[in-house]
């Protein structure tokens, strides 16, 4: 891993990108790493552009702004491809992840990007078929974890149920749903 690592999801108000950065935060700091998870805030509502942020070190993390250059982009919604410029920013060595049914191929000539590494994986379809409702954000953490290698597989679903059974209780169902999707989609996600 690099001295400081800085992911951007981007997401629609609804869809868990904040939550998403939160959990994944949890998780790195479960294996020592100096984290950082914050949302953009603005005028978001349901449906709304909206991003969120992680850092991620080995070291004390004393940046306190915005993140500008990241090494990861996450997107939760393959529409905001055409309305913001998803990919400003992103390092020569980053990696774009989109939640979408089509190849990295395709994502690279839609978002005219050279060099990086692209990936996809449909976390919508695997969200409906795992939780019962296309909320993309656990299935993208999968995702994650898998084309970056940055936590391990078995902390995240650690960490990820022990947070979800003190938020749904009474809905094993849900956090079974969870686990599952975060599993599927490391096991699917696909890049070139």
């Amino acid at each position: 891993m690099k001295e400081l690592v800085e992911i951007r999801w981007h997401g629609r108000g609804g869809q868990g990108a904040k939550t998403a950065a939160l959990l994944f935060a949890d998780a790195a700091l479960g294996e020592g790493k100096y984290v950082q998870a914050f949302p953009e805030y603005g005028p978001e509502r349901m449906g709304a552009p909206v991003q969120s942020f992680n850092r991620l070190s080995d070291r004390p993390i004393t940046l306190h702004c915005g993140v500008e250059e990241p090494s990861v982009v996450v997107v939760l919604d393959e529409t905001l491809l055409e309305i913001v410029d998803v990919v400003r920013g992103l390092v020569e060595d980053g990696i774009l992840l989109v939640n979408t049914s089509e190849i990295p191929q395709a994502i690279r000539r839609k978002v005219r990007l050279e060099g990086r590494k692209v990936f996809t994986v449909d976390a919508s379809t695997i969200s409906r078929e795992t939780i019962g409702q296309d909320i993309p954000n656990t299935p993208m953490l999968g995702a994650l974890i898998k084309v970056t290698g940055f936590i391990n597989l078995e902390r995240m679903l650690d960490d990820t149920r022990r947070r979800l059974e003190k938020k749904f209780k009474s809905k094993p169902e849900l956090i079974d749903g969870n686990i599952n999707a975060i599993k599927r989609a490391y096991q699917e996600v696909k890049g070139e």
